[in-house]
Parts: C-alpha cells; structure tokens; sequence
C-alpha cells in the first residue's frame, strides 16, 4: 500500500487489496461466474474473490454509514421518509471491461447481508435515437457527450432520488445499435443502484449555460473508474470486433451485418479505424480526463485482470 502525501489517492496492489477483505465471503459458483463472463475478457473465481469481494465489503462500509447518516438526519429533521438507493457509477473507456464489473459487483452486492435488491442501467438507454443522430449530422460520434440526452438521464436519476418508487429508463439494443421504440426498464424501489457507462463522470463546461448546472455524478454516493492503457483498450476492441463479426454480425437484424463477412485483416483494419476516429478522440477527450474524479480506479493488466486498485482518501 503506498501513501502518496501529494495524491488524493492511496494505491493498493492486488496482493494487498486481497488481505483487506478480512473474512467475508460469498457463496459463487462455476455457474454464476459463467454467466457473469463477456467476449474476449476471461472472468475466473479467483478474481471475484481478489477484487470483488473486497470491494463490496469497502462499498457496504459506505452503505451502512449513508443509512446511519439517513436515521440521524431524520431524527433531526423530524422526518419519517424512506432512505433512498444508494447509487453507485461506473465509468471507463469502450473495451475497458465496464459492463462485466457492473454485473459483477450487482451479483456479489446482491449476496450481501440482508440480500439487497440491485438494479443495474447502463446509459446506452439514454443515447439519442439513431435518426435523432442522423438528422443532426452526429452518427460519427456516438458515444460523445452530444450524443446522450443528459437532461432524459439527469431526470431520471433525480427521480431516484428524490425517493419515486418505480422510475423508467429508455433501453438500448446493441444488436440493432438503437433504442428499441417503446421498451423500458423499469426501476422499482431497489437498495442499490449502478449506473454504468462512458459518460457517467464526465462534465460538460465547454457551453454557455445560465443557471444551476447539475451533472450525472451528483447524484452518485461512489463512483469507480476501469482504466488501462490505450494500447490495451485497442487490443480488446479489436479482438472484441473480431469475435462480434463472428457471432452477433452474421445476425441479419443486426446493424453490422454488412461487415461479418469482411476477411480477417480487413476486419482489424476497420476495427482499428473505428478506434482511431471515434472511441480513441472520445477516449482522449472525454473520458479519461475524468479518471481521477471517481472514488476509486482499477487499473487492469493486458489480460484483463486487475492489477492495482487507486482509492480516493477519505
């Protein structure tokens, strides 16, 4: 563990991370890390129990203690209402392995004691429409701050907290690569709530704006960040794309259809074109400069494992 008196962060090896777990544990089997497992990025039991299980023991730490502030501020305030989901952001890069510690951390959280109910939705819903997009000569740039409807999420998540018990999300197909007309997710009432996506810690100050600026973060009670080189993320993209045109894309509904017959050095090449007009700028520009406003960042190896964990001081 390394105190670094200049950094609002303590760096943690894996070694380390491990040990503070102390003597929680939960109840997984070979089943359950199957279907925790995404394309091209090996998920083991080891590393559930290296990483993840001393992550929720840190994330129930902060849960208990926003409970305990809840009781005294209604006792305070003489004050009957409910405690409010505790919300939890995950941002990082595209390929950076998001979605797969999202649903993680949403199983193993869920076997926490007291067996929390935990809703997982990724900002994909909340994309503009693919011919919102088009109209507006943004297609290119997808997954930029200006292709989500931030008001649509920002409204969502202030219904969250502000203690509505059922609150709907738009959902995203990535088969079709566009929201599904008329589909929802709906959450109701859950403990614990993780918003996962590219733009969850992202600020956008660069526009004239009059008035209170609220941001998706405010309303986050912890927020991590899944980092790792450049030069990794575009590895894992592209071997990512190779194995979509493999599987997804030969799907005729799907909206890369039209490439999954592309040979296989024409497929890297347009992976590693799409990486570099479009996932590398936003990476640059947009995403990873909010690294170091998440509460912790895992840093991941070139096999996907996590190697280092970066936790905020408190």
């Amino acid at each position: 563990m390394s105190y670094d008196q200049y950094s609002p962060f303590i760096t943690i090896d894996r070694p380390r991370w491990r040990e503070l777990n102390g003597s929680i544990a939960y109840n997984l089997s070979h089943e359950d890390v199957s279907s925790l497992n995404a394309l091209n990025e090996p998920l083991t039991l080891t590393e559930i129990q290296d990483i993840y299980f001393p992550l929720s023991h840190l994330l129930n730490i902060h849960i208990e203690e926003a409970e305990q502030l809840h009781q005294r501020a209604n006792a305070f305030l003489k004050d009957g209402s409910r405690k409010l989901p505790f919300i939890i952001g995950i941002a990082g890069s595209v390929a950076a392995g998001k979605s797969t510690t999202a649903r993680v951390l949403q199983k193993v959280l869920s076997l926490s004691p007291g067996k929390p109910r935990v809703d997982l939705v990724t900002t994909d819903g909340f994309l503009y429409p693919n011919h919102v997009l088009e109209a507006r000569g943004i297609m290119n740039k997808k997954g930029f701050p200006v292709s989500y409807d931030t008001k649509q999420l920002i409204r969502f998540l202030s219904e969250i907290k502000s203690g509505k018990e059922k609150v709907s999300a738009p959902v995203y197909s990535h088969l079709e690569y566009d929201i599904i007309e008329g589909a929802e997710q709906v959450v109701d009432s859950p403990d614990i709530v993780i918003i996962e996506g590219i733009n969850v810690l992202q600020v956008n100050l660069k526009k004239q704006y009059r008035g209170p600026r609220i941001f998706v973060s405010d309303f986050f009670d912890f927020s991590i960040y899944v980092h790792s080189t450049e030069k990794n993320l575009i590895n894992w993209y592209v071997d990512r794309f190779l194995n979509l045109k493999e599987t997804a894309f030969q799907h005729k509904e799907s909206y890369f259809h039209k490439y999954a017959n592309l040979n296989h050095e024409d497929a890297v090449d347009f992976a590693r074109n799409i990486w570099k007009e479009i996932n590398g700028p936003n990476l640059i520009k947009n995403i990873l400069p909010t690294r170091y406003r998440a509460n912790l960042i895992l840093e991941k190896d070139i096999d996907h494992s996590i190697k280092q964990i970066k936790f905020k001081k408190v």
